[in-house]
């Protein structure tokens, strides 16, 4: 019988690999949107990790919760964030974090 399951290094490997596109994306970038998306990738990634973890410890469904949890984290953080972006964009008719000063007297 062929094992189709991918090893631990493997799925260890992509979410690697994927956190760390997003916090490539995430920190030299000025725009808000790919900001977030780049977020979104990172935690992905934590998600895949999570879940691989899970797939060869003995309590398997641990990590499974841990990747639901993270996945409504997510959720929430977009809906709020896009809010956000959406009324920060409404007063100051950019989303650019050069030109966004809210704090500043």
């Amino acid at each position: 019988m062929i094992d189709l399951m991918p090893s631990l290094i493997l799925c260890l490997s992509l979410s690697a690999i994927l956190f760390t596109i997003g916090l490539f994306g995430a920190l030299p970038k000025r725009n808000l949107i790919v900001i977030f998306m780049s977020i979104e990738i990172m935690l992905n990634g934590i998600n895949i990790a999570l879940v691989a973890f899970a797939n060869y410890t003995i309590v398997a469904i641990s990590g499974h919760v841990f990747a639901l949890f993270v996945i409504t984290v997510a959720a929430a953080e977009v809906a709020i964030g896009l809010a956000l972006i959406i009324a920060v964009f409404r007063t100051r008719d950019t989303i650019d974090l050069r030109n966004i000063n809210l704090l500043k007297w």
